[in-house]
């Protein structure tokens, strides 16, 4: 009885010192200017993609090196990644050699999979992400809904618990969602540190969103 007390007791302290530790990491935004930042896109699939390459056009050669993360069916993103890489070599000499790679990781979900197997696939996917994630250590995430995102996101978030690194997530809903998020963003507007929304609908039912207008 008393040793089962004692195990109760530390596990409670755990998930206390784990809970203070989390809100540290998601209140912590400490900006250090540095030459260039390592970027993690996750790509999905469809309008998805189409929208993350959209925004990646308007940010400049200082996010180097990108690390996109794909599902490992999407041979599609694939293509249009280093299709999008190409393009953006030629308009720009300064980047004819661009630092990109791209890493593939089992989806979370398949279309019209059922919700109680969705929970596994995506503990098996975070568990994998976690080394790729450790081994690329980013500084910074970029997603926009699929739900390859939530693991990825998840081991960026457990680097900064574990005190390896902080890592700066920002997710931007689709512009599709005009009045309800995503499965995805209903997950990680409370995880992630810039949570950004396309429609003013958006921006009044979560007034912690940052709504910048229409950006893709």
């Amino acid at each position: 009885m008393a040793s089962a007390l004692i195990l109760a007791a530390t596990a409670g302290v755990v998930a206390v010192l784990l809970a203070l530790r989390l809100w540290v990491v998601l209140h912590s935004r400490v900006v250090v200017p540095r030459e260039s930042l390592s970027l993690m896109v996750v790509v999905g699939s469809g309008g998805h993609t189409t929208e993350i390459l959209r925004l990646l056009e308007h940010l400049s050669s200082a996010y180097s090196p990108r690390h996109y993360i794909i599902a490992d069916t999407d041979e599609m993103s694939a293509q249009k990644i280093s299709s999008f890489e190409l393009y953006r070599a030629d308009r720009d000499p300064s980047t004819m050699f661009p630092k990109y790679y791209i890493h593939r990781i089992p989806r979370s979900r398949e279309v019209q999979q059922s919700w109680p197997s969705t929970v596994l696939t995506t503990l098996y996917a975070s568990w994998l992400s976690f080394p790729l994630t450790y081994r690329v250590k980013p500084d910074l995430v970029l997603c926009n809904g699929p739900g390859t995102c939530v693991p990825i996101c998840v081991s960026a978030l457990l680097l900064g618990i574990l005190g390896i690194k902080k890592v700066i997530i920002v997710y931007v809903e689709s512009i599709c969602r005009v009045e309800h998020l995503s499965l995805s963003g209903k997950i990680l507007f409370h995880l992630s540190d810039y949570f950004i929304v396309q429609w003013p609908t958006l921006k009044e039912k979560y007034p912690k969103s940052v709504y910048l207008g229409r950006i893709v």
